[in-house]
């Protein structure tokens, strides 16, 4: 039986931590830059479209690359970038001008794009491929980690450094006082970008220095057309790139405006409203390593039609109801998002062959979702006035899930 190498197995696994740090931290920035930039819900959301905008545009080629060299390689690269991006935070941080954060993220997070789509097939490919969900899920564990020390490093870094002042208070502030202010803002906004950047210089050159199992198909050869061809006529695998489309999609609006949810709800600031969001996370990794357990013993298909069905009564309460006991409900969701991407992704890529690495693009650049329903949740939020009614767009997203899951269940079934 093929074994699963430790070290590079622990490696590769430690990625999905740093990229979990990096995702979380991000989210934090639509509550910071909406108060220092004096910014719509739409304006902020400009941030998740840079971010999950370079998913999309990098993972084909990113595929491509893995495909004609080496899975090593594809890790190397997505490291490069992803320190050049938080390094870039730090003339960001001297010309503070918005549309250099983005593309500062943009750079990043096309590192992070390589990196997933490079390593979550990677982790697959590391042992027999019967237990390669699960192995996949174990990996992903470490993710929400990673996500819950970038809320906290933004609540400590970031947050804390806000001036209270909100927008109508700004408008009244002399040219200089307030270009000092978000001076000071934007200095605390760049600092764990680049601190996190000159860590990972560090992983980089330890990643580099390790023999590292080669896992690549029989072939280089790229033959993009006829592979794109047959993973099209692949119902399981099309099916799953437009779940994951709406799964990230709703995981990417409900963490995103969490802080603005209990700020609103309970009349709290960015600091005070990140301990609900650090809560949802806990949760989230939590149940993670549950749900893995619980793939012992149930369908993969089951599990994430059940956890989907959780997500939307959840969802209505934290639509519907108010108060403490709504901001509870929507910290619940997380719980139940714990199992979704890598139990999509795994079902997803099973039986696909020397098609594995091309297919995982597909299911990367499904990460799209992040930017377009993100920024629909912040027009229904600008539009209606509410930041509650805006989660009816997870809501959604949490029905089609939940029908991917019971229409896999079935196929599951049917087949001999």
């Amino acid at each position: 039986m093929k074994k699963t190498p430790i070290l590079p197995f622990i490696l590769v696994t430690s990625l999905f931590f740093m990229w979990g740090l990096a995702n979380n931290m991000t989210d934090t920035l639509l509550a910071a830059f909406k108060r220092i930039m004096s910014m719509t819900d739409f304006q902020t959301s400009w941030i998740q479209i840079a971010f999950y905008g370079s998913y999309f545009v990098l993972a084909l080629p990113a595929a491509i690359f893995i495909k004609r060299y080496t899975y090593k390689a594809g890790i190397l690269l997505g490291l490069g970038m992803f320190i050049a991006g938080g390094l870039l935070f730090f003339p960001a941080s001297i010309t503070m001008q918005y549309g250099h954060f983005l593309g500062a993220l943009f750079i990043l997070a096309g590192g992070l794009s390589i990196l997933e789509t490079t390593a979550n097939p990677y982790i697959i490919a590391m042992g027999p491929e019967e237990t390669g969900t699960r192995r996949l899920n174990f990996a992903q564990s470490f993710n929400p980690i990673g996500s819950i020390s970038g809320v906290i490093i933004s609540k400590f870094f970031i947050l804390s450094h806000l001036n209270h002042a909100d927008a109508a208070q700004r408008a009244t502030m002399g040219h200089e006082e307030l270009v000092l202010m978000r001076s000071q803002e934007l200095n605390a906004t760049m600092g764990p970008y680049v601190g996190v950047a000159l860590f990972l210089l560090v992983l980089w050159v330890v990643i580099a220095s390790v023999k590292m199992p080669k896992a690549s198909d029989t072939s280089n050869k790229v033959n993009l057309f006829p592979t794109i061809k047959r993973l099209l006529g692949n119902t399981r695998y099309t099916t799953g790139v437009v779940a994951q489309f709406f799964y990230v999609g709703a995981q990417i609006g409900v963490w995103s405006y969490t802080i603005r949810y209990v700020m609103q709800e309970l009349g709290t600031n960015e600091e005070q409203s990140s301990n609900y969001y650090i809560a949802a996370l806990i949760l989230f990794m939590v149940l993670r390593f549950v749900f893995t357990g619980l793939m012992k013993f149930f369908m993969p298909g089951k599990l994430l039609t059940f956890s989907a069905s959780l997500a939307i009564l959840l969802t209505l309460f934290a639509i519907f109801g108010g108060g403490i006991f709504a901001v509870y409900s929507l910290v619940a969701i997380s719980a139940t998002m714990s199992l979704m991407f890598p139990t999509i992704y795994g079902i997803s890529l099973r039986g696909l062959g020397e098609d594995t690495k091309i297919g995982a693009s597909g299911l990367i650049m499904a990460i799209l979702g992040g930017a377009v329903l993100t920024a629909i949740q912040g027009q229904v939020s600008d539009i209606t006035g509410s930041i509650k009614m805006a989660f009816f767009v997870p809501l959604l997203c949490f029905v089609i899930i939940a029908g991917y899951g019971l229409w896999n269940v079935k196929t599951m079934k049917a087949s001999p």
